[in-house]
């Protein structure tokens, strides 16, 4: 007889969502309202209106919610928790990084941060009205979840190829403010796909801090890459030839041309920088340094400081030739690094200063191990084929 009904049951929800303007995300929402209420009644060891000694605690009513999935945006009518409040686990599992704001909300308002200002921080976070019982329940194992993420094993995997850069931002430390950077590493593995490896704080820029980032990675199982593609930064430089001995650097080819233009007059930009982009779209290398001598013969007398930078850096930001078979556009530099720091300065830009630097390295952090799950299940950013040409024979 319960079968009959909860079919019956079945059959009515089906024909509700179908009269409904988009019925899957109906029957979505649905569904988190099921799950909701399970997990609520297990959690107080209750089920609604039921009386019962064991208890832990009672429902106090629904807040609304707005919840966005790949489906649409629905808004939820979440169950309250009189103690311990509740969370979502659907919520909790895929909102890391909103956790990561939320701390970093608690950990300014323990630094002293005015009520005003937090009040407005809050609500441009899209988290007011959150008690610091859910900000608990939310931020709860998120440390060890970054941590993880930070020093796991990279042994078993090869990357052949690196991209390196650094992301800024202003952060309370020492009782004063700094710019303080992140260094991100990224990397392809054998099937070309992109992973995050490596995401380290630097006080400073120096061969020692860049050489302490890449032994780590060593220390965590990566081989020697064939290509590390990043700007130019003497330490950097001296730290890529130290410990990846025999892999190739790639000075990224934007930040350069952003250097020689830097001593071009604005007037005269556009028209320099036109010309300037030839060099790299040659078919060749002898064809990029053909293209570059003409230029330096043409802007010589014009303009010495940014033809004397162009003679400088050449060399280094053609090394992207000497791999035929990778995509030259992914490879000559660090765009792929500059799409993703930009992102984040996006979602970060609402914090302003971070209260400290273990709250600015948990949120950056939390982001890209939601960019990492979208990549592993992307398509590969350099083709397979084009990868297996830089494995070891054996592989």
């Amino acid at each position: 007889m319960a079968k009959k009904k909860d079919t019956t049951n079945l059959t009515e929800l089906l024909l509700h969502c179908m009269g409904e303007a988009d019925p899957m995300l109906s029957m979505l929402e649905w569904l988190c309202a099921q799950m909701m209420e399970a997990e609520v009644s297990n959690k107080l060891g209750a089920e609604k209106n039921e009386h019962c000694n064991d208890r832990t605690s009672s429902r106090s009513g629904y807040r609304p919610r707005r919840y966005d999935t790949r489906m649409g945006t629905m808004y939820l009518l979440v169950p309250k928790v009189r103690n311990g409040g509740y969370i979502p686990f659907f919520v909790t599992e895929r909102k890391r990084s909103e956790a990561a704001l939320i701390q970093v909300v608690q950990e300014a308002f323990v630094q002293g941060v005015s009520t005003r200002k937090m009040d407005k921080l809050a609500k441009s976070l899209g988290i007011e009205g959150l008690s610091r019982s859910q900000v608990s329940d939310m931020t709860k194992g998120l440390n060890e979840q970054v941590q993880f993420f930070r020093e796991r094993s990279l042994d078993g995997e090869a990357y052949p190829v690196l991209w390196v850069d650094a992301l800024y931002e202003k952060v309370r430390y020492g009782g004063r403010v700094v710019s303080m950077a992140i260094q991100i590493v990224c990397g392809v593995n054998a099937q070309g796909r992109r992973e995050v490896l490596a995401v380290e704080p630097m006080l400073e820029e120096s061969k020692d801090t860049y050489q302490q980032l890449f032994e780590g990675l060593k220390a965590r199982g990566l081989q020697t890459p064939s290509l590390v593609v990043s700007d130019v930064h003497k330490g950097l430089i001296a730290a890529i030839r130290t410990s990846f001995v025999g892999a190739s650097w790639q000075r990224c080819k934007v930040h350069f041309m952003r250097n020689i233009l830097a001593h071009i007059p604005h007037r005269d930009k556009a028209e320099f920088a036109g010309q300037l982009k030839e060099i790299w779209l040659a078919p060749s290398a002898e064809g990029a340094k053909e293209r570059a001598a003409s230029l330096s013969e043409k802007y010589a007398d014009k303009y010495p400081k940014a033809i004397q930078t162009l003679e400088d850096g050449l060399e280094d930001s053609l090394s992207f030739y000497g791999f035929p078979k990778l995509d030259s556009r992914k490879i000559a530099s660090t765009n792929m690094l500059e799409r993703l720091n930009e992102e984040i300065r996006r979602r970060t830009r609402v914090v302003g200063i971070f209260p400290n630097p273990a709250s600015y390295l948990r949120l950056v952090t939390t982001f890209l191990m939601e960019y990492a799950e979208d990549w592993s299940v992307s398509r590969a950013y350099l083709s397979e084929e084009s990868i297996r040409t830089l494995l070891p024979k054996a592989a």
